[in-house]
């Protein structure tokens, strides 16, 4: 049995190294085929990554949003505060209005009489009745008996009934028509003061 020569032993070498060499270069167009097929390559990939980008930018934004949120609500919290004025507005005009003026005191004439145990007390009296307004024609003594308050007498029937009225709720004075000692004496208001007087 003979040796092979050296050309014989490198022959199954090459056929080796040219299949290997076809198969890279399959591997090779089987790769440039399945890229240039795909849609965006590369790029496609870097789509969803500025995506999720975008995606973060816009989570972000919230936080901002709700912090214009809160400082908007504290200008609302303040917009109740004109209202105090306006309650404070109303009293005034209620309270401004003045009382009534009380009624002039009438014309009607006053004789004052004293009955009582204190000298100058119908003058006394007298000058009472004439700081309030009223017209006091005479001042004088009453001896004709005991009178046991002091009374305002008044003519039944003539306008001096309601001016006996008005001076004895001024003066604390009881009111009585006129008896039948006075009965006949000059028009108007006969008082007749006793020690109580100014003392009730």
């Amino acid at each position: 049995m003979s040796n092979p020569e050296p050309g014989e032993r490198s022959r199954p070498l090459r056929v080796a190294g040219l299949a290997l060499l076809g198969i890279a270069v399959g591997a090779l167009l089987v790769g440039l085929i399945t890229l240039g097929s795909q849609p965006g390559g590369d790029g496609g990939s870097a789509g969803p990554t500025s995506t999720t980008a975008g995606t973060d930018t816009t989570t972000v934004a919230p936080p901002a949003t709700s912090g214009q949120a809160t400082e908007t609500t504290q200008p609302t919290t303040t917009t109740p505060e004109p209202t105090p004025p306006q309650t404070t507005v109303a009293p005034p005009a209620t309270t401004s209005a003045p009382p009534p003026a009380p009624p002039p005191p009438p014309t009607v004439p006053i004789r004052v009489y004293n009955n009582s145990t204190i000298t100058g007390l119908a003058a006394q009296a007298a000058d009472d009745f004439r700081r309030f307004g009223w017209t006091v024609v005479a001042v004088s003594n009453y001896p004709g008996g005991k009178i046991p308050t002091s009374t305002v007498y008044f003519r039944p029937g003539t306008e001096a009934e309601a001016a006996a009225r008005q001076l004895a709720a001024k003066f604390n004075l009881r009111v009585e028509p006129r008896f039948e000692g006075i009965a006949g004496a000059s028009p108007g208001l006969i008082v007749i003061v006793t020690n109580d007087y100014g003392s009730k």
